[in-house]
């Protein structure tokens, strides 16, 4: 992997807020400024995603839904397997981790449009819609094996049903914004999309590169926490997106037939574990779970090493798989 392609402004401001941490800066984020900067880019990148899907093909745009409704179903099946057998987590902490990473990571996506967008790399806009698809089944399955872990433990904790955590899942502010703009973009007509459109794309890489910097900072203070989830917990925030990176490689090449920017976006969703919709749902629904693991292991190992090599070897996989 040429070094190049680490050398974009977003990948660099995520370095510089990790190294501000790191040195004890007092580099502080103004109160709400992140949240505010999330919900512009949300806005942005669905803005973008329905006005692509006005042209699309329905059937296409079908098998991108079923397909992120797969990957949301199979991913914390397969995390919560390796949790239990393999690392021997566990069920109700391994039934917490597994709805993460089954669920996706706005940031991490973002990111990654942002390394195709510097490389000049065209990709489809279905992934989009696999990001907002992505939140809820994920929560579902983890909160199922959660109850699972429960009775087979002949525990009953005092956790809200699935019906709550499914609502709260579907209500959550990110599923609303790329759904809704999403939705708004697909709808309107192009000239008065257009009349809005510059507002969310000539700032839109800037405002990017801050929200990174904020992440830097929070990921890099997560990574203080390394030692309290244990190494083979460490290894699994690192092994889990590979994974979950090569199945979404799988079903954007040999299911969906995307070029190798689309490819990438799957994979990334595949790869990356929430930080932002999940933690709240679960931390509702699963009480007996400790957030110190599912949030270090999501915040400070997985998005560290998808922003920094993960999403360059997707990509690089991705072209292979193309050629």
């Amino acid at each position: 992997m040429p070094l190049t392609a680490l050398l974009i402004p977003p990948l660099l401001f995520f370095a510089l807020g990790a190294t501000a941490q790191a040195v004890r800066s007092d580099l502080k984020f103004p109160a709400d400024l992140s949240r505010a900067l999330s919900i512009y880019l949300m806005i942005g990148i669905g803005l973008h995603g329905g006005a692509e899907l006005a042209h699309a093909a329905l059937g296409i745009a079908l098998q991108s839904v079923l397909a992120a409704l797969a990957l949301g179903i199979t991913l914390p099946i397969v995390a919560y397997a390796i949790l239990t057998a393999l690392l021997r987590i566990d069920g109700l902490n391994a039934a917490a981790i597994a709805a993460h990473y089954g669920s996706v990571s706005a940031g991490t996506f973002l990111t990654a449009v942002a390394y195709l967008q510097s490389r000049e790399i065209a990709f489809e806009s279905y992934p989009v819609i696999m990001l907002a698809v992505m939140e809820a089944p994920a929560i579902i399955i983890g909160l199922l094996l959660a109850q699972r872990a429960r009775r087979a433990a002949s525990v009953s904790g005092e956790a809200a049903g699935v019906g709550t955590a499914f609502r709260k899942a579907l209500t959550h502010g990110s599923v609303l914004l790329l759904a809704g703009t999403m939705l708004i973009g697909a709808v309107v007509s192009p000239k008065s999309l257009d009349s809005i459109m510059p507002f969310y794309q000539t700032i839109f890489a800037g405002a990017l590169c801050l929200f990174l910097l904020e992440l830097g900072m929070d990921a890099a203070k997560r990574l203080e926490d390394f030692w309290r989830v244990g190494w083979k917990l460490a290894l699994f925030g690192i092994a889990m997106p590979l994974v979950g990176g090569a199945i979404g490689l799988a079903v954007a090449h040999a299911w969906l037939g995307f070029g190798p920017g689309g490819m990438t976006l799957v994979a990334v969703l595949g790869a990356s574990a929430s930080y932002i919709a999940v933690p709240p749902a679960i931390r509702l629904a699963v009480p007996e779970a400790n957030p110190s693991l599912y949030l270090t292991l999501s915040l400070g190992i997985t998005f560290p090493f998808n922003v920094v090599i993960g999403i360059p070897l997707y990509h690089g996989v991705a072209t292979w798989l193309a050629s």
